[in-house]
């Protein structure tokens, strides 16, 4: 890591540490700023043209931060880390967080063994923000700290979500909305019921990207998160999600759930600067509609 410097002479923080850091690669410095690795007075900052004063001190966290599009041994693959969050790519038939049945393969308990490895008394962990069903793949978020886990939490249901699933049969319409009241007192299984007050209302957009003979592969935006949402409201039109046993699919092409988790959009929860991910179909998937 580069020697901290004091700033002599007013200036933006990526042209001082240019000229500050003559050995390290240009590429390499744009990439500790976008992870929030660099710290100006001890606080990471992530924006290149950052205002600094004479007397601040500018530094590399010691922390570890992944490279980008690290593949952990559990097959969880990260897309950005830093000293807030986690966004990763969760593999199909991995819980989200622990069960009785099982405590140990979960995305949380890899993170926090990932968090951890290098400091064998570190007490460093995630916090969880969302969840994935376990056969569902795709786009996650953990936060860090408990402050990000509460603005992320909070905010939740205002960020931009996408997914994508291939469903046996064809959608009525290309794209419209499905509106349902959800029954979720069941833990197995939910159920679409008449609005009551053991029931909450979801929405969900949906748009047909392409089809076949037997399937169709829609894009699913999320307007409200409820469990199993997209599951019970794909199965409710004739169209259940493939490999969905559970909701009525009679096919299991990919043998895996059909369901992933695409796209995310939202900001920042310290920086507020704007963050979107985008995690392509696996190719298991995307054949069934080729």
């Amino acid at each position: 890591m580069p020697n901290p410097f004091i700033i002599s002479q007013p200036g933006p923080l990526l042209e001082q540490m240019f000229s500050a850091w003559p050995n390290e690669k240009k590429k390499q410095i744009r990439t500790w700023l976008k992870f929030q690795a660099v710290t100006v007075n001890g606080r990471p900052v992530s924006q290149f043209n950052h205002p600094l004063a004479i007397g601040d001190t500018v530094s590399i966290r010691s922390d570890r931060f992944a490279i980008p599009k690290t593949t952990l041994p559990s097959g969880i693959k990260i897309f950005c880390e830093d000293a807030s969050l986690l966004v990763i790519e969760k593999p199909t038939n991995l819980l989200s967080i622990a069960s009785e049945a099982e405590p140990e393969k979960t995305a949380y308990f890899q993170l926090t063994d990932y968090l951890r490895q290098s400091h064998t008394r570190s007490k460093e962990r995630v916090w969880i923000v969302h969840r994935l069903d376990r056969q569902t793949s795709g786009l996650m978020v953990f936060a860090k700290t408990p402050d990000a886990k509460e603005i992320l939490q909070k905010n939740w249901d205002t960020f931009e979500k996408k997914y994508e699933a291939v469903v046996e049969g064809h959608l009525p319409q290309e794209a419209g909305t499905f509106e349902s009241d959800l029954d979720e007192s069941n833990p197995f299984k939910v159920f679409i019921r008449p609005a009551s007050s053991l029931t909450r209302h979801a929405i969900t957009h949906y748009r047909l990207l392409k089809k076949n003979r037997h399937r169709s592969l829609v894009e699913l935006t999320l307007e409200t998160g409820r469990r199993h949402q997209l599951r019970v409201q794909l199965s409710a039109i004739g169209c259940p999600i493939v490999g969905d046993e559970k909701y009525g699919a009679k096919t299991d092409p990919a043998k895996r759930l059909g369901l992933h988790s695409c796209f995310l959009r939202f900001p920042h929860p310290l920086s507020k600067q704007e963050l979107l991910f985008t995690c392509p179909l696996p190719k298991a998937l995307a054949k069934l509609v080729s």
